[in-house]
């Protein structure tokens, strides 16, 4: 089977090609990979440097918005799984028009590209933020969707793609929307990776307005693990929620961190909040539990985890927080 992962040099794409070079799909041992990369600055080559010399894995660096390069590269991949995106609400609220040229406009060429080259499945990630907010309850599947944000609009409005081109097409097009995921090499701008660098230095930590805002954690391996049940058992035309099924305020998870660095709350400096907040996001994932999903890291086990990495591998992250932001 030859696969093309898209946004493949990304915190979460990287992470699916790792696993899938090394074994942890069954089924999947021959697979051939194709990362497709634009290399802005969330794309990191070293993020796949433990698969760089794998015989079945190939990298081309371009842009899932070039159509001219699309319909070059993709005829011959059974599978496109799209995790090329831009997914920073901060820096879409500051510049939305980056988020809707990548998210919409690239998600349509690719969508085009694959329906031209006669691919037969797509597997498009996407983000529960697309739901909006929530006060009490969970999101399923059928709920509408009302973003909030340029980032979570833009993401909407490829997920409208999606099930266009399957129900226009008849494109095999599945599409997964996940919670906030954490993990290893997550680029230092998202808030678990920020706070931890930023503890690692003894330096204060940004905690939006009352820090009531409520998330729903969810492990990159079982956001990774998810995808992939969705494109070996999931349906044409569906949508899958991807959950870790640990919630909690940002206040919350502020002192979980302080605590495991044995810091005080005199390191937490308060910001104003940014516009269009979302108070709550919380996902139903039955559909994707009758498939046979379970979430395995359990939440205090992979922050700890999270902190080793960071604390291991400076040389990784602290030339990305030198960067200009």
């Amino acid at each position: 089977m030859n696969i093309l992962v898209t946004g493949g040099a990304g915190f979460i794409g990287s992470h699916y090609v790792r696993s899938l070079l090394l074994g942890a799909y069954p089924g999947y041992e021959d697979a051939r990979v194709t990362v497709l990369d634009k290399l802005t600055y969330a794309g990191n080559l070293a993020n796949l440097e433990p698969v760089s010399g794998h015989p079945r894995y190939a990298f081309r660096q371009g842009d899932i918005a070039d159509a001219r390069l699309l319909a070059e590269v993709v005829p011959g991949f059974d599978v496109v799984v799209n995790f090329a995106a831009e997914t920073h609400v901060d820096r879409s609220i500051t510049g939305a028009g980056d988020f809707v040229t990548t998210n919409v406009l690239g998600t349509q060429r690719l969508l085009q590209a694959a329906l031209d080259a006669g691919t037969a499945t797509v597997v498009h990630v996407s983000t529960d933020e697309v739901y909006g907010s929530i006060a009490e309850g969970s999101w399923t599947e059928e709920e509408p969707l009302l973003p909030n944000s340029p980032y979570s609009a833009a993401k909407a409005g490829a997920d409208l793609l999606c099930r266009a081109y399957h129900r226009t097409y008849g494109l095999d097009v599945r599409v997964t929307r996940c919670s906030n995921n954490y993990g290893p090499h997550q680029y230092p701008e998202k808030l678990i990776p920020l706070f931890v660098t930023n503890l690692i230095d003894r330096e204060p930590v940004p905690l939006y307005g009352d820090g009531r805002n409520v998330r729903d954690w969810l492990h990159v391996d079982d956001h990774c693990r998810g995808i992939q049940l969705v494109l070996d058992k999931g349906s044409p035309g569906e949508v899958y929620n991807i959950g870790g099924g640990t919630e909690l305020t940002n206040r919350e998870l502020t002192g979980l961190l302080l605590e495991a660095f044995g810091l005080g709350w005199d390191l937490v400096r308060r910001v104003p909040d940014r516009p269009g907040h979302d108070l709550r996001y919380s996902v139903d994932c039955g559909k994707l539990r009758g498939l046979g999903y379970e979430p395995r890291t359990g939440f205090e086990q992979g922050l700890a985890e999270v902190i080793r990495w960071y604390a291991d591998n400076e040389p990784w992250w602290r030339p990305l927080k030198a960067r200009p932001a």
